[in-house]
Protein backbone atom coordinates (compact mmCIF):
# COMPACT_ATOMS: atom_id res chain seq x y z
CA UNK A 1 0.00 0.00 0.00
CA UNK A 2 1.24 3.45 -0.87
CA UNK A 3 2.20 6.00 1.74
CA UNK A 4 -1.05 7.78 2.56
CA UNK A 5 0.63 11.17 2.59
CA UNK A 6 1.44 10.79 -1.10
CA UNK A 7 -2.26 11.00 -1.85
CA UNK A 8 -3.01 14.20 0.07
CA UNK A 9 -5.52 15.09 2.73
CA UNK A 10 -9.22 15.69 2.27
CA UNK A 11 -10.66 18.09 4.84
CA UNK A 12 -14.35 17.40 5.40
CA UNK A 13 -16.82 19.51 7.39
CA UNK A 14 -20.41 18.90 8.44
CA UNK A 15 -22.31 21.95 9.66
CA UNK A 16 -25.93 22.52 10.59
CA UNK A 17 -26.31 26.21 9.72
CA UNK A 18 -29.67 26.67 11.49
CA UNK A 19 -32.43 28.09 9.29
CA UNK A 20 -33.23 31.80 9.05
CA UNK A 21 -36.19 31.92 11.46
CA UNK A 22 -34.39 33.36 14.50
CA UNK A 23 -34.56 36.95 15.69
CA UNK A 24 -31.51 39.04 16.72
CA UNK A 25 -28.96 38.41 18.05
CA UNK A 26 -29.22 34.98 16.40
CA UNK A 27 -30.76 36.08 13.12
CA UNK A 28 -29.19 34.86 9.89
CA UNK A 29 -28.18 38.41 8.94
CA UNK A 30 -26.14 38.67 12.13
CA UNK A 31 -24.69 35.15 11.90
CA UNK A 32 -23.78 34.68 8.26
CA UNK A 33 -20.56 36.71 8.50
CA UNK A 34 -19.45 34.59 11.47
CA UNK A 35 -20.09 31.42 9.46
CA UNK A 36 -18.19 32.85 6.51
CA UNK A 37 -15.19 33.66 8.73
CA UNK A 38 -15.22 30.20 10.29
CA UNK A 39 -15.30 28.44 6.93
CA UNK A 40 -12.63 30.68 5.42
CA UNK A 41 -10.39 29.97 8.40
CA UNK A 42 -10.92 26.20 8.42
CA UNK A 43 -10.86 25.83 4.61
CA UNK A 44 -12.73 22.53 4.18
CA UNK A 45 -12.37 20.85 0.81
CA UNK A 46 -15.91 19.50 0.91
CA UNK A 47 -18.73 20.36 3.27
CA UNK A 48 -22.23 19.12 3.96
CA UNK A 49 -24.63 21.62 5.52
CA UNK A 50 -28.10 21.13 6.92
CA UNK A 51 -31.15 23.35 7.46
CA UNK A 52 -30.14 26.10 5.05
CA UNK A 53 -33.09 27.59 3.18
CA UNK A 54 -32.80 28.86 -0.38
CA UNK A 55 -32.06 32.50 0.57
CA UNK A 56 -29.29 31.23 2.85
CA UNK A 57 -27.92 28.99 0.11
CA UNK A 58 -27.79 31.99 -2.22
CA UNK A 59 -26.07 34.07 0.47
CA UNK A 60 -23.48 31.33 0.92
CA UNK A 61 -22.88 31.34 -2.82
CA UNK A 62 -21.81 34.98 -2.53
CA UNK A 63 -19.93 34.54 0.76
CA UNK A 64 -17.99 31.48 -0.48
CA UNK A 65 -17.19 32.11 -4.16
CA UNK A 66 -14.44 29.48 -4.16
CA UNK A 67 -17.02 26.75 -3.58
CA UNK A 68 -19.53 25.21 -5.92
CA UNK A 69 -22.66 23.73 -4.44
CA UNK A 70 -25.51 21.38 -5.24
CA UNK A 71 -28.76 20.62 -3.53
CA UNK A 72 -32.53 20.83 -3.66
CA UNK A 73 -35.13 21.90 -1.13
CA UNK A 74 -36.59 18.98 0.77
CA UNK A 75 -40.08 20.05 -0.31
CA UNK A 76 -39.00 20.32 -3.94
CA UNK A 77 -37.18 22.96 -5.99
CA UNK A 78 -36.28 25.93 -3.81
CA UNK A 79 -38.81 25.01 -1.10
CA UNK A 80 -37.78 23.79 2.33
CA UNK A 81 -34.42 23.04 3.86
CA UNK A 82 -31.44 22.00 1.72
CA UNK A 83 -28.89 19.28 2.41
CA UNK A 84 -26.33 21.29 0.48
CA UNK A 85 -22.98 19.85 -0.55
CA UNK A 86 -20.16 22.35 -1.11
CA UNK A 87 -16.92 21.54 -2.91
CA UNK A 88 -13.83 23.47 -3.93
CA UNK A 89 -14.33 24.33 -7.58
CA UNK A 90 -10.63 24.23 -8.39
CA UNK A 91 -10.15 20.74 -6.96
CA UNK A 92 -13.22 18.65 -7.77
CA UNK A 93 -15.17 17.65 -10.83
CA UNK A 94 -18.80 16.55 -10.52
CA UNK A 95 -19.39 13.20 -12.17
CA UNK A 96 -23.01 12.64 -11.08
CA UNK A 97 -25.41 13.74 -8.35
CA UNK A 98 -28.93 13.09 -7.15
CA UNK A 99 -31.26 13.18 -4.16
CA UNK A 100 -33.62 10.82 -2.38
CA UNK A 101 -36.21 11.19 0.36
CA UNK A 102 -36.10 9.20 3.58
CA UNK A 103 -39.38 7.36 3.20
CA UNK A 104 -40.91 4.23 1.69
CA UNK A 105 -41.08 6.19 -1.57
CA UNK A 106 -37.58 7.68 -1.79
CA UNK A 107 -38.00 8.98 -5.34
CA UNK A 108 -41.12 10.97 -4.44
CA UNK A 109 -40.24 14.56 -3.66
CA UNK A 110 -41.31 15.64 -0.19
CA UNK A 111 -42.42 12.18 0.93
CA UNK A 112 -42.49 11.15 4.60
CA UNK A 113 -43.98 7.80 5.66
CA UNK A 114 -42.35 6.82 8.98
CA UNK A 115 -44.26 9.05 11.39
CA UNK A 116 -41.89 12.00 11.10
CA UNK A 117 -43.54 15.39 10.83
CA UNK A 118 -40.62 16.96 8.97
CA UNK A 119 -39.59 15.83 5.51
CA UNK A 120 -36.16 14.21 5.55
CA UNK A 121 -33.85 13.59 2.62
CA UNK A 122 -30.30 13.04 1.42
CA UNK A 123 -28.25 14.60 -1.36
CA UNK A 124 -25.29 12.78 -2.88
CA UNK A 125 -22.57 13.53 -5.38
CA UNK A 126 -19.96 11.45 -7.19
CA UNK A 127 -16.81 13.61 -7.25
CA UNK A 128 -13.44 13.28 -8.92
CA UNK A 129 -10.58 14.77 -6.88
CA UNK A 130 -8.11 16.25 -9.34
CA UNK A 131 -5.46 16.52 -6.62
CA UNK A 132 -5.41 12.88 -5.58
CA UNK A 133 -6.83 11.44 -8.85
CA UNK A 134 -9.41 9.68 -6.69
CA UNK A 135 -13.14 9.39 -7.33
CA UNK A 136 -15.48 9.07 -4.36
CA UNK A 137 -19.02 9.73 -3.17
CA UNK A 138 -20.22 12.32 -0.68
CA UNK A 139 -23.66 11.87 0.89
CA UNK A 140 -25.24 14.53 3.12
CA UNK A 141 -28.36 14.11 5.24
CA UNK A 142 -30.38 15.30 8.25
CA UNK A 143 -32.23 12.63 10.22
CA UNK A 144 -35.40 13.23 12.19
CA UNK A 145 -35.27 15.03 15.54
CA UNK A 146 -38.28 13.26 17.08
CA UNK A 147 -38.73 9.71 15.82
CA UNK A 148 -36.16 6.98 16.47
CA UNK A 149 -38.10 4.78 14.06
CA UNK A 150 -37.67 7.38 11.33
CA UNK A 151 -33.95 7.70 12.12
CA UNK A 152 -33.33 3.95 11.99
CA UNK A 153 -35.37 3.53 8.82
CA UNK A 154 -33.52 6.49 7.33
CA UNK A 155 -30.21 4.86 8.17
CA UNK A 156 -31.30 1.59 6.55
CA UNK A 157 -32.42 3.42 3.40
CA UNK A 158 -29.16 5.36 3.15
CA UNK A 159 -27.29 2.06 3.44
CA UNK A 160 -29.41 0.49 0.67
CA UNK A 161 -28.95 3.49 -1.59
CA UNK A 162 -25.21 3.74 -1.06
CA UNK A 163 -24.86 0.00 -1.63
CA UNK A 164 -25.92 0.81 -5.20
CA UNK A 165 -22.88 3.05 -5.74
CA UNK A 166 -19.79 1.80 -7.56
CA UNK A 167 -18.44 -0.79 -5.16
CA UNK A 168 -14.78 0.14 -5.43
CA UNK A 169 -15.23 3.82 -4.55
CA UNK A 170 -15.02 5.33 -1.06
CA UNK A 171 -18.07 6.97 0.49
CA UNK A 172 -18.13 9.91 2.90
CA UNK A 173 -21.36 10.51 4.81
CA UNK A 174 -21.99 13.80 6.61
CA UNK A 175 -24.99 14.97 8.53
CA UNK A 176 -26.96 16.02 11.55
CA UNK A 177 -28.18 12.64 12.80
CA UNK A 178 -30.06 13.98 15.84
CA UNK A 179 -28.77 11.16 18.01
CA UNK A 180 -25.47 10.23 19.63
CA UNK A 181 -22.98 7.42 19.15
CA UNK A 182 -24.01 4.03 20.46
CA UNK A 183 -27.71 4.38 19.68
CA UNK A 184 -29.60 2.05 17.36
CA UNK A 185 -29.28 4.51 14.48
CA UNK A 186 -25.51 4.81 14.94
CA UNK A 187 -25.07 1.06 15.28
CA UNK A 188 -27.16 0.48 12.15
CA UNK A 189 -24.70 2.50 10.10
CA UNK A 190 -21.69 0.76 11.65
CA UNK A 191 -22.94 -2.82 11.73
CA UNK A 192 -25.32 -3.10 8.78
CA UNK A 193 -23.73 -0.42 6.62
CA UNK A 194 -20.09 -1.15 7.47
CA UNK A 195 -19.48 2.57 7.93
CA UNK A 196 -16.73 3.83 10.21
CA UNK A 197 -17.25 6.82 12.49
CA UNK A 198 -14.32 9.17 12.00
CA UNK A 199 -14.49 10.12 15.68
CA UNK A 200 -13.55 6.57 16.65
CA UNK A 201 -11.13 6.14 13.75
CA UNK A 202 -8.37 8.32 15.20
CA UNK A 203 -6.86 9.20 18.56
CA UNK A 204 -6.28 12.80 17.43
CA UNK A 205 -9.50 14.43 18.64
CA UNK A 206 -9.86 18.12 19.45
CA UNK A 207 -12.59 19.18 21.89
CA UNK A 208 -13.54 15.57 22.49
CA UNK A 209 -15.47 16.46 25.65
CA UNK A 210 -17.88 18.72 23.76
CA UNK A 211 -21.21 17.97 22.14
CA UNK A 212 -22.28 19.60 18.90
CA UNK A 213 -25.67 21.19 19.74
CA UNK A 214 -25.05 24.44 21.59
CA UNK A 215 -28.59 25.84 21.10
CA UNK A 216 -27.05 29.34 20.87
CA UNK A 217 -26.33 29.28 24.59
CA UNK A 218 -24.37 26.23 25.73
CA UNK A 219 -20.59 26.32 25.14
CA UNK A 220 -20.38 22.64 26.14
CA UNK A 221 -22.36 21.67 23.05
CA UNK A 222 -25.12 19.96 24.98
CA UNK A 223 -25.58 16.26 25.50
CA UNK A 224 -23.28 14.61 23.01
CA UNK A 225 -22.12 14.59 19.42
CA UNK A 226 -25.18 14.44 17.17
CA UNK A 227 -23.33 15.59 14.05
CA UNK A 228 -21.18 12.90 12.44
CA UNK A 229 -18.80 12.23 9.59
CA UNK A 230 -18.78 8.56 8.61
CA UNK A 231 -16.84 6.82 5.87
CA UNK A 232 -16.67 3.52 4.06
CA UNK A 233 -14.01 2.12 1.75
CA UNK A 234 -10.33 2.90 1.41
CA UNK A 235 -10.14 5.96 3.65
CA UNK A 236 -8.38 6.61 6.93
CA UNK A 237 -8.94 9.41 9.44
CA UNK A 238 -5.92 11.41 10.59
CA UNK A 239 -7.73 13.82 12.95
CA UNK A 240 -11.15 15.14 13.97
CA UNK A 241 -12.27 18.36 15.62
CA UNK A 242 -15.39 19.98 17.01
CA UNK A 243 -15.04 23.70 16.21
CA UNK A 244 -16.44 25.61 19.19
CA UNK A 245 -16.42 29.18 17.89
CA UNK A 246 -17.91 32.02 19.87
CA UNK A 247 -17.42 35.66 18.94
CA UNK A 248 -18.14 38.04 21.81
CA UNK A 249 -20.41 35.39 23.28
CA UNK A 250 -22.28 34.84 20.01
CA UNK A 251 -22.50 31.47 18.29
CA UNK A 252 -22.39 31.31 14.48
CA UNK A 253 -25.05 28.57 14.58
CA UNK A 254 -26.92 26.47 17.12
CA UNK A 255 -24.62 23.58 16.18
CA UNK A 256 -20.85 23.38 16.28
CA UNK A 257 -19.35 22.12 13.03
CA UNK A 258 -17.37 18.90 12.95
CA UNK A 259 -14.22 18.51 10.85
CA UNK A 260 -12.41 15.34 9.82
CA UNK A 261 -9.10 15.18 7.98
CA UNK A 262 -9.20 12.10 5.78
CA UNK A 263 -6.75 10.39 3.48
CA UNK A 264 -7.43 8.04 0.61
CA UNK A 265 -5.47 4.82 0.61
CA UNK A 266 -4.68 3.01 -2.62
CA UNK A 267 -3.30 -0.40 -3.37
CA UNK A 268 0.01 -0.58 -5.16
Amino acid sequence: MKNLKENGTLKVMTYNLRNNSDVPPNSWEERKGLIQSLIHREKPDIMGTQEGLYPQVKDMEVLLPEYGWLGIGRDGGSHGEFMTIYYRKNRFEIMEFNHFWLSDTPDRIGSATWGNHCTRMATWVHLFDKKTKQAFYHVNTHLDHESERARVNGAKLIIRKTDEFQMNLPIILTGDFNTVAGTETHQTFLQEGKYIDTWADTSKRTNENLGTFNNFEDPSGGNGRIDWILHRGKITTSSVQIVDDQVNGRFPSDHFPLIANLQFSKDD
